[in-house]
């Protein structure tokens, strides 16, 4: 039976005033997250790195990344640019000019930063990204949609997408090696590989104790900068440096709120269109037959109360 005009207009504005009343609610009562103090994390010393890649190869191994000969990771002339982690390869090192002392350039590890607060699981439909206790941010990809929101999202443009299965591809990233390190005593692979010590693995607060005591030690050494500390509301990843952290690839422009604080409200409101979309869709449809009937003749039933009125 076709549906009047007067009586699709009502359910069309009901149902849009219900969904919004109750996404707008939703919002005001969900809170971003704040992380985990206890989580632990990773404090990177640049001014030790000496560019070998090793943690690259122990981060290929760990995760079973697709095989690749030990020569790979011995070649020096990937230097010559700058390279992004993407779907095989979960951490990479760059070489960036010392403008202070050219004999020794800077090498930096890059790989995602685990945020404490992580852009990528706040705009997640479908919860496939977890920030874990440990600190991790781990992703299910059972769960994933393939929307690559998270891509988008990252302010450090670390999550990939893997096409190499058509049925099932995946969004990839490092997974601050989260089945390795519920083992008690047991770290990340990279950590475990570095030879000259450069990564530090422990309790993040720790860490960022360790790192402003190694600024006031040595403060000749190192910028007045914990990079990681309070950047997007922090991150698991933290970073000390001799040269200034935008002359060696890292972001200074994203301040200290976290990314889910600021595209809290814009979420809530895609929610309210995949709400209230099919429904709409439903009614404009029935309102189509209904505009049909009318034009191959036959005036349509009137409502009963335009019969009751007569």
């Amino acid at each position: 039976m076709p549906i009047p005009r007067r009586t699709f207009l009502k359910f069309a504005a009901l149902g849009l005033g219900a969904a919004v009343s109750s996404q707008t609610q939703e919002a005001e009562a969900v809170q971003a997250p704040t992380g985990y103090p206890d989580s632990r994390g990773v404090l990177v010393d640049l001014t030790e790195c000496i560019g070998c890649r090793k943690c690259e190869w122990r981060c290929n191994e760990v995760n079973g990344l697709p095989p690749r000969p030990p020569s790979d990771f011995e070649d020096k002339s990937v230097f010559e640019r700058t390279r992004r982690t993407h779907a095989d390869t979960f951490t990479v090192v760059n070489r960036f000019a010392n403008a202070a002392d050219p004999e020794k350039p800077v090498y930096v590890k890059k790989q995602c930063m685990h945020c404490q607060e992580p852009a990528c699981a706040s705009v997640c439909f479908v919860k496939a990204f977890t920030k874990q206790p440990s600190g991790a941010v781990t992703y299910d990809p059972s769960l994933c949609m393939g929307c690559r929101y998270c891509m988008a999202a990252c302010p450090f443009n670390i999550p990939a997408y893997q096409y190499d299965d058509a049925f099932t591809p995946e969004v990839t990233k490092c997974t601050f090696c989260f089945e390795r390190t519920q083992a008690e005593g047991t770290q990340p692979g990279c950590v475990e590989v570095c030879p000259v010590e450069a990564l530090t693995y422990g309790k993040r607060s720790d860490l960022i104790e360790l790192a402003h005591a190694r600024i006031w030690s040595r403060p000749g050494r190192y910028v007045d900068h914990v990079y990681g500390e309070k950047e997007v509301g922090g991150t698991s990843w933290m970073y000390l440096s001799a040269a200034p952290f935008d002359q060696v690839g890292f972001r200074t422009d994203l301040g200290e709120t976290p990314i889910p604080a600021l595209s809290r409200g814009f979420l809530s409101m895609v929610s309210v269109v995949l709400m209230t979309w099919p429904l709409l869709c439903m009614l404009f449809r029935q309102s189509a037959k209904s505009a049909e009937k009318d034009a191959e003749g036959g005036a349509p039933e009137p409502d009963a109360r335009e019969e009751e009125s007569r």
